[in-house]
């Protein structure tokens, strides 16, 4: 980029109203010596008539900063002294030193913004022209092999195409986050492998998760870090866990994320790559492949990563995230080890007692009908439907949890017959231990279901669910 030691630049666009109005001041400020020369960003023959160098690959843009055009840059002595965006006749004034310059245009029009600034052009010119700031090796593919391939060669994915994370959409996702890219996170299992905030990025990438999606992907991967997480185990467990992530609060919404219709499938974007993000990560940095180090029998589809947010419509009932300390009005993620999902439907269920009974039944069948007296987690996701049953008895989530944890203690007589209704009683063993069912709602307001999110072992060689608040 030369630029004049000393004089006037101007850098401008034809597609401009604003920039097509000061063409006629460009040429007076040419003609009187002041103007040194003018960058066009889409038109190397506009303004007509004047000395204009041919930006269209931006460079000069981006190397002035330039945001708005027109952009009016006064140097001296090869620095910059001064600069005016748009148009505002005193301040060309005052930066040209003629006091009469414009005096029958209009006072002042606003600019339009620099093609160097359009969605996703700052980070395509990082990458070409400045500093990146990247540590992460880069892999170069070229002409005629195929980057998406060369993925699945490499061994980089989870079985589906992933998105190449070339080094501008890397940058573009660390806006999504003010930490710094070097900054370390911690190790991922099961190998052990460091993870920066970088290399966080570059699989988020990967994932197809979008800038905003980040911060979640961040809170989501400190909470499975966690030791009480023990994501250790959920990725060499023959059981075949995987990471189950549960979004509270305002971001939600903010990212358009799903908690209703189809809430725990397929179909919307942020809930179906947060949590592919962590799965890759445990991947492409933790070694944990199928028949490696992740040593699943069967595995479940879950395991790309299950990812949805908590219906949070109805002020009646408390989020999962406050229940678990985080403030109201806070933005959190709560990770949990899954081993798949089931739905159960009970449609002659009517009262929030009725309910209770039914699901209670099915949470005693749930990994085994003689299995309880704790050790394993669950998850209990409630439809529409099934809340407004208890709501319109008055229910709140701590009720309905209570109940359903006494709903599931049997008799030693019961567990060792297999039955999944009963009877209650003083000497009855509870299947699960208060902190292991994990109740929340979502799904759309038609269907008597719920959905059994089958936990992992608990306790103290099991996993806990982690709740982390989502900070940018």
């Amino acid at each position: 980029m030369n630029l004049p030691d000393d004089g006037l630049i101007l850098v401008v666009k034809e597609d401009c109203a604003t920039c097509q109005m000061i063409a006629p001041l460009a040429a007076v400020l040419e003609q009187q010596g002041l103007l040194k020369i003018t960058f066009s960003q889409d038109n190397p023959a506009f303004p007509e008539g004047l000395n204009v160098e041919d930006d269209r690959d931006l460079e000069t843009s981006f190397r002035l900063d330039t945001e708005i055009v027109p952009l009016l840059i006064r140097r001296k002595e090869g620095k910059e002294e001064g600069r005016v965006i748009g148009w505002h006749r005193d301040e060309w004034q005052n930066l040209t030193g003629l006091n009469d310059l414009g005096s029958d245009f209009p006072e002042q029009r606003p600019g339009c913004g620099s093609l160097s600034v359009s969605p996703g052009m700052a980070e395509e010119l990082q990458e070409r022209f400045g500093e990146t700031g990247l540590k992460a090796r880069e892999v170069s593919v070229d002409y005629p092999d195929d980057p998406m391939e060369q993925m699945f060669d490499r061994g980089w994915t989870d079985g589906l195409p992933v998105v190449p994370p070339t080094p501008a959409r890397v940058l573009r996702m660390l806006q999504g986050t003010r930490r710094a890219p070097d900054e370390i996170l911690g190790m991922i299992p099961p190998s052990g492998e460091v993870c920066t905030v970088e290399k966080a990025a570059i699989n988020a990438v990967m994932a197809g998760c979008m800038p905003e999606y980040f911060p979640v992907v961040l809170a989501a991967l400190d909470a499975a870090m966690d030791p009480d997480f023990a994501w250790q185990g959920l990725m060499s467990t023959t059981m075949g866990a995987g990471v189950c992530v549960i979004v509270n609060g305002p971001i939600a919404r903010r990212i358009g994320m799903n908690w209703q219709h189809g809430a725990l499938g397929h179909g919307n974007r942020p809930n179906a790559t947060i949590a592919r993000a962590l799965q890759l990560m445990v991947i492409n940095l933790g070694g944990a492949v199928p028949g490696g180090m992740d040593r699943s029998t069967h595995g479940h589809p879950g395991k790309f990563g299950l990812c949805f947010a908590e219906d949070e419509t109805d002020d009646a009932w408390q989020p999962l995230a406050q229940s678990r300390g985080i403030e109201p009005g806070k933005s959190a993620v709560t990770v949990f080890g899954f081993c798949g999902t089931s739905i159960n439907n009970t449609e002659t269920a009517r009262d929030a007692d009725g309910l209770t009974g039914s699901l209670s039944m099915c949470l005693n069948a749930f990994f085994h009908p003689q299995h309880a007296g704790g050790g394993l987690a669950a998850g209990l996701v409630l439809s529409g439907e099934y809340w407004g049953i208890y709501r319109d008895a008055g229910w709140d989530r701590a009720r309905i949890h209570a109940a359903l944890l006494e709903g599931t203690h049997r008799t030693q007589a019961e567990i060792e017959s297999g039955v999944t209704r009963s009877s209650g009683g003083a000497s009855s063993i509870p299947k699960f231990d208060p902190g292991d069912l994990v109740l929340v709602r979502a799904g759309s307001n038609a269907g008597l279901f719920s959905t059994i999110i089958h936990g992992w072992g608990s306790g103290p060689s099991g996993s806990q669910p982690v709740t982390r608040e989502i900070v940018p």
